[in-house]
C-alpha cells in the first residue's frame, strides 16, 4: 500500500512522506477503518438535514464517518466530488485518491504551510496533531 500512496500523491504534486505519515497517523495503515464521529454529524451534516437538503437518512449518516486509509470523512469526500458509496473510500486506491484530493485542498488553502494544512485536516481539534505525523514522516522518505 506504500508504493500506492506514494505513487497516488506523485500524481496529486503531493510529498508522498506526508500522505503515508496521514495514513500511518489516521488508520495504522488499516483500509476497512472508520469511525463515527457524532459532533461533526451534529455541526456539519444535521443542518442539512433539518433543512430538506439532505433525506436519506443513510447517505446523512455515513457523511459522519471518516472511512478508510485516510480517514476521510463522507462529507468532505462528497465536497471534493466523490459521487460513489461512501464505503468505497475504503479501498485504498480510492481512498488514497479521494484523500490526496482534499490534502492537497488543505494545502492550498493553507498556502503550502504543511502544519496549518494538517491542523485544518483534522479540523484544529488536536493541536499536537501536525507533529504527529510529520514525526512519522521519516519512516517514508528516502
Amino acid at each position: 500500500m506504500i508504493q500506492l500512496a506514494l505513487g497516488v500523491a506523485a500524481r496529486h504534486g503531493l510529498d508522498g512522506a506526508l500522505v503515508c505519515a496521514v495514513c500511518e497517523q489516521e488508520s495504522g495503515w488499516d483500509p476497512w477503518a472508520i469511525r463515527y464521529e457524532p459532533g461533526f454529524y451534529e455541526r456539519y451534516v444535521l443542518p442539512m438535514v433539518d433543512g430538506e437538503k439532505l433525506s436519506d437518512e443513510t447517505e446523512a449518516r455515513a457523511r459522519a464517518f471518516s472511512w478508510g486509509l485516510m480517514q476521510v470523512m463522507g462529507q468532505t469526500a462528497r465536497e471534493t466530488g466523490y459521487s460513489g458509496h461512501l464505503a468505497g473510500i475504503c479501498d485504498p486506491e480510492t481512498g488514497i485518491e479521494v484523500g490526496c484530493r482534499v490534502l492537497a485542498g488543505k494545502l492550498t488553502k493553507a498556502r503550502g504551510d504543511v502544519e496549518r494544512a494538517l491542523l485544518l485536516w483534522n479540523g484544529g481539534t488536536n493541536p499536537a496533531y501536525p507533529g504527529q505525523v510529520l514525526a512519522r514522516k521519516g519512516k517514508y522518505t528516502g
